[in-house]
């Protein structure tokens, strides 16, 4: 995987990160910065930390299923990229407001924005040219400069923006990534 790709698959891991910061931008706009920071950072790290435990469980089962691994990315990446695509989709413009100065919130946020990269991490473990430490750097800070992006963006042009549009297209650049693989490029 060269960087570019990287790039791309970080980018993409963090548009839930985007979503979530734009809906908080656009919610609580007049939230103190340690509160965006705060969740920005969390939200980089577990971005981070769900790779390595996926890499880390596929490690233990990878010499089982080296035949499929092409197919076994492409699924997952496939099927990520089209949960988000379809949950961008059928995005409810009526959401509650989530307090981003709670703890409990952020914690939660930061672990279900992150789930899919857990899978991404799993599917690192079955291609060969991923080195996982870089990966996961870029994945946390590409994760953690989209954040902020998303909610400053979001409180300056809080009435022009559909946060729902970054997820789609993260989506859509997730089964890209799995069709290149599958097809061995």
């Amino acid at each position: 995987m060269n960087y570019f790709e990287l790039l791309l698959l970080s980018l993409s891991l963090a548009m839930d990160c985007f979503a979530v910061s734009c809906s908080s931008g656009v919610t609580q706009p007049k939230l103190k910065p340690k509160y965006v920071l705060f969740f920005a950072f969390c939200f980089g790290f577990f971005q981070a930390m769900m790779p390595v435990i996926g890499w880390f469980c596929g490690e233990a089962v990878v010499h089982y299923l080296s035949r499929f691994t092409n197919w076994i990315a492409f699924a997952i990446l496939a099927f990520i990229g089209g949960k988000m695509i379809w949950e961008g989709i059928r995005n409810d413009e009526g959401e509650d407001k989530t307090d981003m100065t709670k703890l409990g919130t952020v914690m939660l946020l930061s672990i279900a924005t992150s789930i899919d990269a857990l899978a991404v991490g799993f599917g690192f473990s079955m291609v060969k040219n991923v080195n996982i430490w870089w990966a996961v750097f870029n994945i946390g800070i590409v994760s953690f400069i989209v954040s902020l992006f998303g909610f400053y963006l979001a409180k300056k042009m809080s009435k022009h923006i559909r946060a729902n549009i970054a997820e789609i297209i993260g989506g859509c650049v997730l089964v890209s990534i799995g069709f290149k693989i599958l097809l061995g490029f």
